[in-house]
This record gives structure tokens, C-alpha cells and sequence, in this order.
């Protein structure tokens, strides 16, 4: 079992930045390949970036790509989003997920999920 727990939400305005963490305990973090997650009121969940076990390849959605980054550091066993240039439309609650598989943690087939924490972007 891998507990994940995010922190690092808030009410930021547009064009500012934040820097989500997903910290990790229990089996090994450096096991699996992690990721992050969004879901705005209303709508499906939707992928925004992934790294893989030893940090050295994200991946990102089309619509975060240039303005987000994520990273590990599994000697902290914990991973973060690092927001910038925020929008309205990046207002979700977002979480993180972790998997031995990558396809697993880029399509939300991950069994081990945080509870979510909330990014609120004002225009």
C-alpha cells in the first residue's frame, strides 16, 4: 500500500503560482511512477502530468505544457507540481496518484490516490 497525501492548494490570481506537493509513505515510493490529476466541478477528471519512478521523464497534458512542471525527489518520497502562469480554467481540485505502471498513471487506472486538494484561480 502507498498512502499519498497532497497539500499546497489555495486561491491564487491569474497569471500567479503555485507549487502542489504529493507526499508518500508506506511501500517504497521510488517503486512507482506518479502523476497528478484534476477535476473541476461538473467535469471528468482529466490527466496533467506525469514523471516516471526515478524523475527523469514527465509527461503533461497539452493544456499545462510550458507552464507546469512536475518532479520527484524520492528521498523525500514526495512529488510536486510546480503551476505557473495559473488561469481560471486550472481551478480544480487536483490529486495524485501512483502507480507501477505509467499507462496506469496517465489514464487514472492508478490504485493508490490522494484525497485532493483545491486550486482556485480568480480572474
Amino acid at each position: 500500500q502507498v498512502q499519498l497525501v497532497e497539500s499546497g492548494g489555495g486561491l491564487v490570481q491569474a497569471g500567479g503560482s503555485l507549487r502542489l506537493s504529493c507526499a508518500a509513505s508506506g511501500r517504497t515510493f521510488s517503486n512507482y511512477h506518479a502523476g497528478w490529476f484534476r477535476q473541476a466541478p461538473g467535469k471528468d477528471r482529466e490527466f496533467v502530468a506525469a514523471i516516471n519512478w526515478s524523475g527523469s521523464t514527465p509527461y503533461y497534458a497539452d493544456s499545462v505544457k510550458g507552464r507546469f512542471t512536475v518532479s520527484r525527489d524520492n528521498a523525500k518520497n514526495t512529488m510536486w507540481l510546480q503551476m505557473n502562469s495559473l488561469k481560471p480554467e486550472d481551478s480544480a481540485v487536483y490529486y495524485c496518484t501512483a502507480s507501477s505502471t505509467m499507462v496506469a498513471v496517465r489514464t487514472g487506472g492508478s490504485n493508490y490516490w490522494g484525497q485532493g486538494t483545491q486550486v482556485t484561480v480568480s480572474s
